[in-house]
């Protein structure tokens, strides 16, 4: 028995991926803060299929004990696709923002991303069928005033994401790695940003994507042999693209 497993689950983006991949029969591992939310969540799935077999794991990833914890917790599963959605964003300029809340930030966009994408490529890379994938942002791939700091997290992800992709090619793994990078997206994203409790998307966005939109172009990503999926900040149309970034290769990965 294979499992996806999806962190940030309990809302948003990670939330709609788990019912499209329940719609797709596949086994999950939803992972996220809130329980209630993962309960509803894990409700939601098995209505759409009642064979699944649906795991909640409830951590806060932003804690690096967690992160080494929720990996090792699910050693006794036979892991298929892995998808790190787990993230907030943060607008202020650099020098104003609340550097406890940008501590937590650091740990979750970019530390707890790498050690859940490194311990899965070192235990599946040679597993036929598995991929990993990474949500980074319109912001990963342009700097947006008064989110630099974010920008900079999700820049990481996409540079991380990408070579790791050309690295899995280069040295013949079997694994796929993928970046999807939404840009306005209705989700909770903006409350937790702004530090409010409610954002209108109608009012506050000329042009968003629904959340449910999102997870279908995750799955279209899913399904390509792309490694960038984009949302086109001009017209925000999704496109499926090869990779952004330059890479190099080193002759000690060249075989």
């Amino acid at each position: 028995m294979k499992y996806t497993v999806i962190t940030g689950a309990s809302s948003g983006i990670g939330y709609e991926t788990a019912l499209a991949f329940a719609a797709r029969g596949k086994n999950l591992v939803i992972v996220a803060r809130r329980k209630t939310e993962l309960e509803e969540l894990k409700n939601a799935a098995l209505a759409i299929n009642p064979e699944l077999d649906i795991k909640i794991k409830t951590t806060d990833l932003t804690v690096t004990e967690n992160v080494y914890e929720l990996y090792e917790g699910l050693k006794e599963l036979e892991l298929e696709t892995w998808i790190n959605n787990a993230g907030f964003g943060n607008f202020d300029l650099v020098g104003e923002q609340k550097l406890t809340k940008i501590e937590s930030m650091l740990h979750l966009n970019i530390e707890a991303l790498t050690i859940l994408s490194s311990l899965f490529v070192r235990d599946y890379a040679d597993v036929e069928g598995t991929q990993l994938i990474n949500i980074s942002s319109r912001g990963g791939y342009n700097i947006i005033s008064n989110a630099v700091t974010y920008c900079a997290t999700k820049f990481y992800v996409s540079a991380f994401t990408e070579g790791l992709a050309q690295e899995l090619i280069t040295t013949g793994a079997k694994m796929r790695a993928k970046v999807l990078a939404p840009s306005a997206t209705e989700t909770e994203f903006a409350q937790r940003a702004t530090d409010t409790d409610s954002f209108d998307y109608e009012k506050g966005m000329a042009k968003f994507h629904t959340s449910k939109e999102m997870a279908g172009f995750l799955l279209d990503l899913y399904d390509n042999e792309k490694i960038v999926g984009l949302v086109n900040g001009r017209d925000f149309t999704f496109e499926l693209q090869d990779p952004q970034f330059t890479y190099v290769n080193s002759p000690r990965f060249i075989k």
